[in-house]
């Protein structure tokens, strides 16, 4: 029995359609699946999902350049990658293959010569990864790990609260995270997001946990913040980083929210009637002055009310801060549960395009609380 061959995908990114369909062609000729994207961003995406093994990429895009799309495709990506464009000057050469492209094709071309360079790219094996990709790699794989270890692992089950978090990190392991736990009176929670990435913000994430756990018996939550900065900053004095926190402490049986924002300011009020309203930061970031202090502030989660918090991969998405408040007050009133607002939430920041962590976390009152 003689075994099929295995199937091959490509990606055509490419605007100009009779040009694409061109393309198409050509590579349907050499048994490639093709998938079309008229734009970089799509394109991202379709190599993403296809798992492709080579990509035409037009640098003159409708969305951002294909130099832009060939370095977010290095990011996770070894398809060949052949580059087209009308511009024949020798920058753009250097450039387009300094990007991580494996060949360059002007534009008009003929399509023998294209398919004569592709075979040619697949007589050519992929470079192996060096010792210092390899030690990169290790690295966020290991802070990969501690990224995820900061998550919490208990549920919060308080009567009459619905609370959910999610959390997709970048392709490069930053310093979001945040963290719950249920108290007598209630729960106390943390959103943090320390500068950097690698293991250096997973590790600064770590402490600031494990600082903000540590004052959890402290009866006022100004002084325990306090104190908790105090000893925060003292660390990242030696990295030269910073943290920015939203802190909170939820009195069940009342509904009053005592919080601390320290320079993150991407929480949300979200009233069941009314306009939703975004809870400004009270001070800097933790670790950019000493001595600071941060003022605490209260408000009431009334019955069907909810506090939305997301990180800055979500307002980075969005061209306004007022496009921002907007979709995020619009996903948090449509979803059902606060799972599902917190998966909404994400989506605001698609996966193919966000340069950052996306990280959300939602407690809803429930509207027959007072039941």
């Amino acid at each position: 029995m003689v075994s099929s061959p295995p199937v091959r995908h490509a990606v055509v990114v490419e605007d100009d359609a009779d040009i694409r369909g061109l393309l198409v062609l050509v590579l349907e000729q050499l048994d490639f699946v093709v998938t079309e994207a008229p734009d970089g961003l799509s394109g991202v995406e379709a190599v993403r999902r296809t798992n492709a093994e080579l990509v035409t990429l037009d640098i003159n895009l409708p969305d951002i350049d294909g130099m832009e799309v060939c370095r977010r495709l290095r990011e996770f990506s070894d398809a060949y990658i052949l580059m087209l464009t009308a511009r024949a000057d020798e920058i753009d050469r250097l450039n387009g293959l300094d990007t991580g492209a494996d060949d360059y094709i002007n534009k008009p071309f003929s399509p023998k010569e294209l398919q004569a360079r592709i075979r040619a790219l697949f007589r050519r094996p992929r470079t192996p990864a060096t010792p210092e990709d390899t030690g990169q790699s290790d690295e966020l794989a290991r802070a990969a790990v501690v990224q995820k270890s900061l998550l919490p692992r208990e549920t919060v089950r308080l009567s009459g609260y619905d609370v959910a978090g999610a959390f997709r990190p970048s392709r490069s392991v930053g310093g979001d995270f945040y963290d719950w736990y249920q108290t007598r009176d209630g729960m106390h929670l943390t959103f943090a997001d320390a500068m950097g990435k690698g293991m250096g913000a997973a590790l600064i994430a770590a402490t600031v946990r494990a600082v903000m756990r540590s004052v959890a018996d402290t009866p006022a939550i100004d002084a325990a913040f306090g104190s908790a900065s105090a000893t925060i900053t003292s660390d990242l004095d030696q990295s030269g980083s910073f943290v920015t926190m939203f802190h909170a402490r939820l009195d069940s049986a009342s509904g009053t929210l005592s919080y601390i924002d320290a320079g993150h300011g991407l929480a949300l009020h979200v009233p069941a009637e009314g306009a939703a309203r975004r809870l400004v930061s009270a001070g800097p970031p933790v670790g950019i002055l000493e001595n600071q202090l941060w003022p605490a502030s209260e408000l009431d989660l009334e019955p069907g009310d909810s506090l939305v918090i997301v990180s800055d991969g979500v307002l980075d998405a969005h061209n306004s801060l007022e496009d921002f408040q907007r979709n995020v007050e619009k996903v948090a009133r449509n979803g059902a549960t606060s799972d599902d607002v917190c998966a909404a939430l994400l989506e605001l920041a698609p996966a193919a395009t966000a340069e950052d962590d996306v990280t959300a976390v939602v407690v809803r009152r429930k509207s027959n609380s007072g039941l």
